[in-house]
C-alpha cells in the first residue's frame, strides 16, 4: 500500500517551508534534523539579520519553527539522521537513528532533501589570510555573530575598529582549491555588513576588495548604491595575496586592479566573505539516497530551468542550497516547489490504486 507521507531531511529554512507547505494542503510529514533545534545555519551560525529583510533572523526563524512544531500533520524527529534507504516512490523506507543511537523506520512515499550547505573554512587549504594565525582577521559568520549582539569590535582588543576591510570571494571562484562557482550571497552581505559597521562605529572607515561585485535583482539599489552613497563605503578591485601583522595592525597586501599598482593598507579588522560548500549531511544524503551530485558535491536537479526541485531518483527531491549557493528568497520559493511535488508524486500513486 503506497503511502502518503513526505520525509523531509533537514530542518534549515528550505526543510522547515518544504514541510508546512505539504502540511498545509493535507500531507503527513516527518522531518528529520541532526542538531536538538530547527533552524538550520541561520540559527547555528546565529545570524542577526537576512539580507533585504529588516527583521532579526531569530524572529524568523522562529515564526517559521512554530508554524512546524504545531502543526499537527508535521512529526518532528531532531538529533535524528538518516542510515539507510530503500524502496521506490510511493514505498519508500528510511531507516533512521535517533539520539539513543536507535533506530526506527520511516515509510514514506516521496522525500525532500533539504540539508542545506556548510561555510567554507578560509584556513583550510592555505594560510594566506591567517585566520587561525591573527585574531582579527574573521569571517562573515563571526561577524554576524558579533551584530546578533548589537556591536562590532576588534576581537583582540575589544575596541571599536578604526578601519575595516572585507575580502570577497574567500572559498569560491577559486579553481585551485576547486570550488569554482560563485556563491551567490557573498557581496550582498558583505554590503549589508558593511552598512552596520559603519551605523555601529561611525567612525570607521570600511573598504570592501573585490574581483568583481556580483549583485542580483533589488540587492543592487537595496545595498550596493546604499552602502556607497550613504554609507560612504570604499569599494577597491584588487586582489588580495597576503596578509600579515605590523604592530597592533593587519597589513593587507595585493594588488589594486583599478590602477595598476601595488597597495599595502592597514586595517584593525579584516572580515573574510566565506561562500557556501555542501555541507557533510548533503553529502552523506545524497549517496544513501543514491541521487546524483554535481562535481562539487551539491545534489544535482534533474529537471534543467523549469524543474528545478527534481533530483535524478523519481520521488526524491531538492530544495535549498542541498542543491548550490541560495538567497533565502531562492530557498523559500525552492522549498515550496518541491513540496508541491512531492504531494504530487504521492497523490498521483494513490489515485492508481
Amino acid at each position: 500500500m503506497p503511502s502518503d507521507r513526505i520525509l523531509v531531511i533537514g530542518g534549515g529554512p528550505a526543510g522547515l517551508e518544504a514541510a508546512r507547505a505539504a502540511a498545509e494542503i493535507g500531507t503527513p510529514v516527518t522531518i528529520l534534523e541532526e542538531r536538538d533545534r530547527l533552524g538550520g545555519a541561520p540559527d547555528s551560525a546565529s545570524y542577526s539579520t537576512v539580507t533585504l529583510d529588516d527583521r532579526p533572523a531569530g524572529e524568523i526563524l522562529e515564526q517559521a519553527r512554530r508554524a512546524v512544531e504545531s502543526h499537527d500533520l508535521i512529526e518532528t524527529r531532531l538529533q535524528t539522521r538518516l542510515t539507510a534507504f530503500a524502496g521506490e516512490v510511493g514505498d519508500f523506507r528510511a531507516t533512521v537513528a535517533g539520539p539513543d543511537g536507535a533506530t526506527a523506520t520511516v515509510e514514506c512515499g516521496s522525500v525532500i532533501v533539504a540539508t542545506g550547505f556548510q561555510h567554507f573554512d578560509p584556513g583550510r587549504e592555505t594560510q594566506a589570510y591567517g585566520y587561525y594565525e591573527y585574531e582579527d582577521v574573521i569571517t562573515l559568520v563571526d561577524a554576524e555573530r558579533m551584530f546578533s549582539q548589537g556591536k562590532f569590535v576588534r576581537p583582540s582588543t575589544g575596541e571599536p575598529p578604526r578601519q575595516v576591510c572585507f575580502i570577497q570571494c574567500v572559498g569560491s571562484r577559486d579553481r585551485r582549491i576547486g570550488n569554482e562557482y560563485c556563491s551567490k550571497v557573498c557581496c550582498g552581505i558583505s554590503s549589508k555588513q558593511a552598512i552596520e559597521v559603519r551605523e555601529l562605529v561611525p567612525d570607521c572607515r570600511v573598504f570592501i576588495f573585490y574581483i568583481d561585485m556580483r549583485m542580483y535583482g533589488f540587492w543592487e539599489n537595496k545595498i550596493y548604491w546604499v552602502a556607497q552613497e550613504q554609507h560612504k563605503v570604499n569599494y577597491v578591485r584588487g586582489i588580495v595575496t597576503e596578509i600579515i601583522k605590523k604592530g597592533d595592525q593587519l597589513v593587507v597586501k595585493g594588488e589594486d586592479t583599478t590602477m595598476g599598482r601595488p597597495m599595502e593598507v592597514p586595517m584593525d579588522v579584516v572580515v573574510l566573505a566565506v561562500g557556501m560548500e555542501p555541507s557533510p549531511g548533503t553529502r552523506a544524503v545524497a549517496s544513501l539516497l543514491g541521487v546524483a551530485q554535481e562535481k562539487h558535491g551539491f545534489i544535482e536537479p534533474a529537471g534543467g530551468a523549469f524543474d528545478t526541485v527534481s533530483t535524478s531518483v523519481p520521488g526524491i527531491f531538492v530544495a535549498g542550497a542541498a542543491a548550490g549557493p541560495k538567497d533565502l528568497d531562492d530557498t523559500i520559493s525552492m522549498a515550496g516547489a518541491a513540496a508541491m511535488k512531492a504531494v504530487a508524486a504521492v497523490r498521483r500513486l494513490a489515485l492508481t490504486h
